[in-house]
């Protein structure tokens, strides 16, 4: 095949794979449905809307937001030299563990302990910043909040997508 040929089958198939992608994952938003519905409070603009918030709580909220966000800037520019070595360390240990002729289930269960206390502490820090934010709402506003919150997850409930494959009976 002559190169002119090539490049003209590459520009007509490269548009075509670019525009399926961005087709598969729905456009600009990657999100699907199913961020919507994950459990725990949805703090979805949409959402936020329909609470009314005054002028000052929509202020309190914005200045929450920066504040967090400025902390986790921060927090991972202090600390990169010290997750990288932490993330070095951790890999160093599973493969140790995978590697070693006999399993040991202790060190198993240390590696994985020390995962979940991470994991506990990151779901510590964002129920407290949820907690912060749901302070500034109104009880009224609360309680409206956990109507709109069960009525969204009614409908993740009545959206729960299909497995591939043959259909089980």
């Amino acid at each position: 095949m002559k190169m002119s040929k090539k490049l003209i089958l590459a520009s007509v198939v490269l548009p075509l794979v670019i525009s399926s992608n961005a087709f598969a994952f729905g456009g600009k938003d990657h999100r699907g449905s199913h961020e919507e519905c994950r459990p725990g409070p949805g703090f979805d603009r949409g959402m936020m809307k329909e609470l009314d918030l005054t002028d000052a709580q929509k202020d309190q909220f914005k200045t929450l937001r920066q504040a967090s966000k400025d902390e986790m800037k921060q927090r991972f520019e202090d600390n990169a030299e010290q997750r990288d070595e932490m993330r070095d360390e951790r890999a160093n240990k599973i493969n140790a563990l995978l590697m070693a002729d006999k399993f040991d289930p202790a060190k198993a269960t240390a590696i994985a302990q020390e995962f979940s206390n991470q994991q506990v502490e990151r779901q510590v820090d964002m129920l407290s910043k949820q907690h912060k934010m749901l302070s500034i709402l109104t009880p009224e506003q609360k309680a409206k909040f956990v109507e709109l919150q069960k009525e969204q997850q009614e409908d993740c409930g009545n959206d729960k997508p299909r497995h591939k494959g043959k259909d089980r009976k």
